[in-house]
């Protein structure tokens, strides 16, 4: 019997982490670039992280959501705050794929109307109303019937997004960057547009910015970069937003919280969980890390791109914004993100067959970056 039969375990045992390292247990230093899929977005063990959930620790770590607590008060009105536009009311949950679940049933509730629209090669999470957003189906396929009224259009056809958004729709999906897909940032051109369509149809435009919010793009949110002035009814957040711990929000304009339908959770923004996040928030804006991650990203890209020149490298495109970067390579990424793990001490992820993922902390500098290409060379050289 097996505690890991979901998930292959890695031949690499952790015992510790800060900044941007991973210690195993006889002190081998990892460089970790892709941060557990975003979610170490501080850099690990950060201090006002730590310090903050010991502290909420120490006075409560649990009250059910229908009891104010400061710390989700705060919470709530940090985002609000925060949030793009005037998507300032807000539901906690645990997870990216529960902010997602949430957004639908909330769409769909506010509209009266069931049909979802989402694009190809978008991933919007595993449970089963998430997961029929999810384009692959070698994740939906074994699981199904899934939750049903979801159409698919091509990530990047403006075209495709008129035609199929109509007045059935109750919510257009969309990832401002396709991060799963492989890394493929949207034109300002197809989201203003997708703003167009969703507002004349009368359905709700999201922005699931699980892994491109809290300053991954060099933007507080993608869609305030790639996208400029196109406001979301919905916004979705989890990954880095608590820098380890487990939090989802799903943002909302008014008109989307006046009908939410019957929604809740036992879980929903614990004290504990919401101190960490209001830590991360206020560190993210107080020490621009945002622009950190656009300085830095510009760096390790174009560092990239000039030692793959230099040295031939086999790889056919370096994309992305920010701290989030896709490197395609010629053969399997799988296999090089092996080597880079075993052979150079470097962490990384995959987005498909091809591409490998960079999502590191945000906190990182050049002298990170220039140690990542140097391993990438030596890879794949």
């Amino acid at each position: 019997m097996s505690g890991g039969f979901v998930f292959s375990e890695k031949p690499i045992q952790i015992e510790s982490g800060e900044g941007a390292y991973l210690y195993s247990p006889d002190g081998t230093e990892y460089l970790d670039f892709g941060a557990s899929y975003a979610v170490a977005a501080l850099g690990h063990a950060h201090p006002a992280v730590t310090e903050a959930v010991q502290a909420q620790a120490e006075k409560l770590t649990y009250v059910q959501a229908s009891y104010p607590v400061e710390a989700r008060t705060d919470l709530y009105e940090k985002l609000a705050a925060l949030g793009p536009g005037d998507a300032d009311n807000v539901w906690l949950c645990n997870s990216g794929t529960e902010a997602n679940e949430a957004a639908m049933k909330f769409a769909r509730s506010a509209t009266g109307r069931s049909k979802i629209v989402a694009t190809k090669r978008g991933f919007h999470g595993r449970t089963l109303g998430s997961l029929a957003l999810t384009w692959k189906d070698k994740y939906k396929a074994p699981f199904e019937p899934l939750a049903g009224g979801v159409e698919f259009v091509p990530y990047g056809d403006s075209e495709a997004l008129a035609e199929a958004v109509d007045e059935e729709t109750a919510a257009l999906f969309l990832e401002p960057i396709q991060g799963e897909g492989g890394i493929h940032p949207a034109s300002a051109e197809y989201l203003e547009r997708a703003r167009e369509v969703t507002e004349d149809a009368g359905a709700a435009l999201v922005f699931d910015e699980i892994q491109t919010g809290v300053g991954r793009t060099g933007d507080l949110w993608a869609c305030e970069g790639v996208g400029v002035g196109v406001e979301p009814d919905i916004l979705t957040s989890a990954k880095g937003i608590a820098n380890g711990l487990p939090l989802g929000a799903t943002l909302v304009q008014d008109w989307i919280a006046e009908e939410p339908g019957d929604h809740g959770s036992t879980f929903s923004g614990g004290p504990v969980v919401a101190a960490a996040a209001n830590a991360t928030l206020e560190t993210i804006v107080d020490e621009d890390v945002p622009g950190n991650a656009a300085r830095v990203g510009e760096y390790l890209r174009s560092e990239i791109e000039a030692a793959v020149d230099e040295h031939d490298l086999p790889v056919r495109e370096v994309r992305g914004v920010g701290l989030m970067i896709g490197i395609q390579v010629k053969r399997g990424a799988n296999r090089v993100l092996k080597n880079l793990a075993l052979s150079e001490q470097v962490l990384a992820l995959p987005a498909g067959r091809t591409v490998v993922r960079l999502l590191p902390p945000l906190t990182i500098d050049e002298s990170h970056a220039d140690q990542f290409v140097d391993s990438l060379v030596e890879v794949l050289g």
